[in-house]
């Protein structure tokens, strides 16, 4: 008798259990947090395209601070190189000075050994030695060696001054053509360092264009200039500063038209009959220092630790100078940038 297994007990799905109204409301809560979390989603990923605020003035003026900080540096060593190549220039043209009565001095003393040699070929000195052997008395015999002595000491002394001369003109063309040589490549260091400043500074001015439609100046003499009127040469000098006030910046200008930081300065003084480098650093190097109590119009004002920007004190907390490219010559608050120590020319 045959035996079946036992089937297995049948499973009925159960049947789902009323909903609440608290687990509906925690369904809605999680369904709008989910979207809100989409809706993030989007505007993270998608959203990404969207456009960036354009910067601000302040932030244009910012970086134009920045980037022309770093470009003053180099314009400062630009102008102290090409002070030092127009001293260069000047040695040079004193060596050519020097070169051509050197030259005549060689041109004779050849022509006096190339006169020796002419009577030498010509037989002088053999007849000069058989007049000496049919001289007549030991007292002409002296006489006529005396002579030879003296003629072959002069001819040594003409050969040697010439062949001096000869060498102390090849030792000065020597050191003027490398002169000339490191010349010629010093300007044509120069012109490729200016391309790149111009370059640099037509894209700073394009940056303030942006920035402001009419040159961001705000007021260029916002108080009296000078603040009190010092006399003597630093009233010359700051009273021909506080003139210039409206000029443009120009890079390795001394004026009239236009100045840079230390070209102003240099043409103030100037007018007070004070010679100063066209060098911020070398003006500090050559003015006396002055501590801040003692400030006085016409004094000099160094900023940075590397001295690449210079402005004239005015008085009052306030100082003159030739900031950059796009911004005239103008007054400004003697503390708005680091200052690195004072000076006082003359």
């Amino acid at each position: 008798m045959a035996h079946h297994a036992p089937r297995p007990p049948s499973r009925r799905p159960a049947k789902p259990g009323p909903t609440t109204a608290a687990s509906r409301s925690r369904w809605y809560r999680c369904t709008t947090a989910l979207a809100a979390l989409a809706a993030t989603a989007v505007m993270l990923t998608g959203g990404a395209t969207a456009a960036h605020a354009d910067p601000t003035v302040d932030d244009i003026e910012r970086q134009i601070d920045e980037d022309w900080n770093r470009l003053e540096a180099v314009i400062e060593r630009h102008n102290a190189t090409r002070q030092d190549l127009a001293g260069t220039r000047r040695e040079a043209d004193a060596l050519t000075a020097r070169i051509a009565p050197l030259q005549q001095q060689v041109d004779e003393a050849m022509k006096r050994v190339g006169a020796l040699a002419a009577r030498a070929y010509r037989g002088e000195p053999v007849r000069a030695v058989n007049t000496l052997l049919g001289s007549r008395s030991p007292g002409e015999v002296v006489a006529q060696l005396g002579l030879l002595d003296r003629y072959a000491r002069f001819q040594r002394e003409d050969v040697r001054q010439a062949s001096e001369l000869r060498d102390e003109l090849a030792a000065t063309r020597a050191g003027l053509d490398r002169t000339i040589a490191e010349l010629n490549l010093t300007s044509a260091d120069l012109a490729v360092e200016r391309r790149q400043i111009d370059t640099e500074i037509e894209r700073l001015q394009r940056l303030r264009l942006r920035a402001y439609d009419d040159g961001g100046g705000g007021p260029l003499r916002p108080a009296p200039c000078p603040a009190t009127y010092p006399g003597g040469p630093a009233g010359e000098a700051v009273s021909f500063a506080c003139a210039q006030i409206g000029k443009p910046y120009s890079w390795g200008a001394e004026g009239p038209h236009a100045y840079d930081c230390s070209g102003l300065m240099l043409a103030s003084w100037a007018r007070a009959g004070v010679a100063l480098p066209h060098n911020a650093a070398r003006q500090r190097q050559v003015t006396a220092s002055v501590g801040r109590g003692d400030l006085r119009p016409g004094d000099l004002v160094f900023y940075y630790r590397d001295l690449h920007h210079v402005g004239m004190y005015v008085g009052g907390g306030w100082v003159v100078h030739a900031s950059r490219a796009g911004k005239p010559i103008t007054m400004k608050r003697m503390d708005s940038s680091p200052i690195h120590s004072f000076g006082r020319p003359g």
